[in-house]
């Protein structure tokens, strides 16, 4: 029991540090690297003359890399063997090993001139996927899509309505067999091929010519109800639909990280009110054989204790971020009054001046009148 015990303390213990490490800055910049690196040589590989020149070093990378892909599976396995496969995450770095492998079992199987070996080695462009576990705005977007999957639905649901009905429309309209357009509206599917064009605004004016041509009354009308209600308006509704849940998200992801920073420093705050709490009680426990004549004395040796570095904790409402802006507020205040307080005194003192500038002149000027 010993035995067993002290092996699942050490699994235990390895587990944690196999967390510790995943979750580490230096490991998803190894990996954001890797990928980025990778990715990059993949476009260097559709380069048939550096493909050539370099195909040794492209076998050594690609080795390397699956190699570093599969450490990365097998850390995360191993750190957590149920929550893996709960997060969706780690279920597409498990797709992206599974189309890793394609390749490699096409050629073992199937030989290296299988027609259909290219498509396993396009769909390589996968790997930088693997991007969007490292990137947490990444992940808030796709959220934020995810979020937006009823809603979007129920917009294209009655978009397709409006399809429907216009392509029924349109087909009894301008599918005529002998004068109708028969390569735009012949059938229902063309019906929604043009219709789809007609909502995109891609050559809605050459659709339109080509009814014009055949003298179709009420084709520039169907066009343009079409376009307003197909392009300005379910389009429309669609892209606002995007942008507003994509602003939520993005609060919400400014909320998670204000929250983050707060939580870390109130964790900083205990940290450093533990310490100095256990600082003080091995002072207290030692004032008897410290030669401290007085408690205040006690407190000057457990300044130098103290480094310059350590932030003050304080709770005092004078140490509060409103009380500070309001009272800088009153500072400014403050000066801005003294500073029109000086200049009424110097209004104040420049009519004095000439007062008594004037004085003499009127002196004069009453002797003058009595004599």
């Amino acid at each position: 029991m010993a035995l067993v015990s002290l092996m699942w303390r050490r699994d235990v213990q390895c587990q944690a540090f196999v967390k510790k490490v995943l979750r580490s800055q230096l490991f998803k910049i190894i990996m954001i690297s890797t990928v980025s690196i990778n990715s990059f040589l993949v476009v260097l590989w559709t380069e048939y003359n550096i493909r050539y020149n370099l195909f040794r070093l492209f076998e050594v990378s690609e080795i390397l890399f699956v190699a570093i892909y599969s450490a990365e599976f097998y850390m995360k396995l191993y750190a957590e063997p149920i929550g893996f496969w709960k997060n969706g995450y780690n279920l597409l770095d498990v797709m992206i090993i599974v189309v890793i492998s394609i390749p490699y079992t096409l050629r073992k199987v199937k030989g290296k001139h299988y027609p259909h070996l290219k498509i396993g080695d396009g769909i390589q462009s996968l790997r930088i996927l693997k991007l969007i576990t490292y990137s947490r705005g990444i992940r808030t977007l796709i959220t934020a899509i995810g979020q937006t999957f009823y809603t979007v639905a129920s917009v294209l649901i009655l978009f397709f309505l409006l399809m429907y009905l216009f392509a029924i429309l349109g087909f009894f309209l301008f599918g005529d067999p002998d004068e109708g357009d028969l390569e735009n509206w012949g059938n229902l599917a063309s019906a929604f091929f043009t219709l789809f064009s007609l909502a995109t605004v891609d050559g809605w004016k050459d659709l339109q010519q080509q009814l014009d041509k055949r003298n179709f009354i009420l084709s520039r009308a169907f066009t343009i109800i079409f376009i307003l209600l197909g392009s300005f308006v379910f389009l429309s509704m669609f892209v606002g639909v995007m942008i507003m849940h994509t602003e939520n998200s993005i609060k919400k992801f400014e909320r998670e990280l204000m929250l983050e920073r707060h939580m870390t420093l109130i964790k900083e705050k205990q940290v450093i009110v533990k310490r100095q709490q256990e600082e003080v009680s091995r002072l207290m426990k030692t004032q008897a054989n410290v030669d401290c004549k007085s408690f205040s004395e006690l407190v000057e040796n457990f300044k130098k204790t103290l480094q310059h570095t350590d932030p003050m904790v304080l709770d005092d409402f004078a140490t509060s971020l409103p009380f500070i802006d309001i009272y800088l507020a009153t500072l400014d205040n403050q000066d801005a009054t003294i500073y029109k307080l000086q200049e009424l005194y110097y209004e104040i003192v420049h009519v004095l001046n000439l007062m008594l500038e004037d004085l003499p002149q009127r002196k004069q000027s009453t002797i003058f009148s009595k004599d």
